[in-house]
């Protein structure tokens, strides 16, 4: 089977959909409210599946990743009955661009981050508030250091977080004052983040790596060094 030009066994298509089940239940439990999506009539909220998607695409690939995360965002929709909506269709693009990073071999995966910082002081408020988009110099330095995981994770978190707040600034012209306040709480949201993701890729991978003792798992990207269990 072919998905965006890319070849798939039936194995590997039946893991995308299980590890997309998996997704969709931790979607269904929320973590946070999303502290600087102003202009909503209700706020949306983080779920636990920001800790999963991002290593899809290491563990299913970059392509693959981001159908399960939009194969989970789907099935989200038809089971809750939630419109399309603009914070549903920004963490669709969120997720997908914290898997691309994580699971982009080399450094060129921090082009997403440092597009989004011009995208972001070309607009009036964002210009005023300049010094927000400083954050984004956080995935170029973490991509120096991808074989530390933690730091992999802090960048791909980076990574979600500028394409997000990109959008909800042209969205809803957030004033510059509301990201002046954000400055203290973003870094604290973020490395919670990533020490989720962190926490969730060590546990997956130690799952899979002991599974892979039974069957053959060659179609994944298994990184046994970050299993806590060797076969």
């Amino acid at each position: 089977m072919k998905i965006f030009g890319l070849e798939l066994s039936s194995r590997h298509v039946a893991f995308i959909l299980i590890f997309s089940s998996l997704g969709l239940l931790l979607h269904q439990f929320n973590f946070s409210q999303i502290v600087g999506a102003v202009g909503l009539e209700s706020k949306p909220y983080f779920n636990y599946f920001q800790f999963l998607g991002p290593i899809a695409g290491a563990v299913l690939g970059p392509i693959a990743g981001v159908v399960s995360i939009i194969l989970v965002a789907g099935a989200n929709l038809l089971l809750t009955g939630e419109p399309l909506a603009l914070p549903v269709v920004v963490s669709i693009f969120t997720l997908s661009m914290a898997a691309v990073y994580f699971g982009t071999k080399g450094r060129h995966a921090a082009a997403i981050p440092l597009i989004c910082m011009p995208l972001f002081w070309l607009h009036p408020e964002g210009l005023q508030a300049w010094y927000y988009a400083l954050f984004w110099l956080i995935p170029l330095a973490a991509s120096f250091y991808r074989q530390n995981i933690l730091l992999r994770s802090l960048g791909s978190t980076f990574s979600a977080h500028a394409v997000g707040a990109v959008a909800y600034l042209y969205a809803f012209n957030i004033p510059a004052a509301a990201w002046a306040g954000l400055m203290v709480i973003t870094p604290l949201e973020r490395v919670i983040f990533a020490l989720g993701i962190t926490l969730s890729y060590y546990v997956v991978t130690t799952a899979l790596n002991a599974f892979s003792a039974k069957t053959d798992l060659s179609f994944l990207n298994i990184e046994e060094k970050y299993s806590l269990w060797r076969v």
